[in-house]
């Protein structure tokens, strides 16, 4: 995929799918392996990459990670590079566990978790922690490519979001405007010769549109309604006003709450 002569590129590409995706489990930096529907994915994907002819492969060091990226390292014959910066979010107390477990176990944490936007869960990282290593591991990546080169970077769904926004220094309270990434979904940044950097694409799959949810999803997970949901955010942009916006979201409120606090677990 050809791009013009002095622009540098970063090509973020979240890990294929594993067990505990389908659990809705957090995961955090434990070291899940993809299922056998993740590597389909990987594997599939890898070719779609590959057209970005990348000189750089960085993948985070979590075996989810590193087996994803390791199809892409076998179509271009890049070394997998990886960097502890990339691992997903560290999720404390949270981890191994599915959202329901959670909150019949530890009750009160479960009710700070999601009514106090200052609580902090044992063990995890703070939302800046998480913002600044990974921003910095992008910057980092970015100084090392050359005018016009391209590197990809293999990681987490929710760290990847962290760390777009700390890379245009965007305020957190901004990542509800990004959907969560799909399994095996990538995002673009891309640098503007006038502008700088720009995301130039989202959540996009080898079709080269934006992912669709379909064989191996739960219908019913918390992806799945966060997709209708921007499905009908989408139909109705560019025809309805603030007010309408509002009462679109009241509508939704129950599922849009389930969503939000459902992804936000894994």
């Amino acid at each position: 995929m050809d791009q013009p002569a002095g622009h540098r590129r970063l090509v973020l590409w979240r890990h294929g799918r594993t067990a505990w995706n389908v659990e809705n489990r957090a995961q955090g930096q434990s070291d899940v392996p993809l299922d056998d529907f993740g590597h389909e994915q990987a594997r599939n994907a890898a070719p779609t990459l590959a057209e970005f002819e990348p000189v750089a492969l960085w993948s985070s060091d979590l075996r989810r990670a590193t087996d994803t990226a390791a199809y892409l390292a076998d179509a271009t014959g890049l070394p997998v590079r990886t960097d502890e910066r990339l691992r997903e979010y560290a999720v404390g107390l949270r981890q191994g566990f599915t959202f329901d477990e959670f909150r019949e176990a530890h009750p009160e944490v479960h009710r700070q978790f999601f009514t106090d936007p200052d609580y902090h869960v044992p063990g995890a990282e703070e939302i800046p922690e998480v913002r600044e290593r990974m921003a910095a591991a992008f910057r980092d990546i970015a100084a090392d490519l050359q005018p016009g080169e391209t590197a990809i970077v293999v990681g987490h769904g929710a760290s990847l979001v962290a760390g777009i926004l700390g890379f245009f220094d965007a305020p957190t309270a901004l990542r509800e405007m990004l959907g969560g990434m799909d399994n095996c979904a990538w995002a673009i940044l891309h640098e503007h010769p006038a502008r700088g950097w720009q995301i130039s694409g989202y959540n996009l799959d080898s079709h080269g549109g934006p992912r669709q949810r379909g064989t191996g999803e739960n219908a019913d997970s918390p992806a799945a309604v966060r997709q209708r949901l921007h499905q009908e955010a989408n139909r109705l942009h560019g025809t309805v006003t603030i007010d309408d916006l509002r009462a679109f979201a009241e509508r939704h409120a129950d599922l849009a709450d389930e969503a939000i606090m459902r992804e936000a677990w894994s």
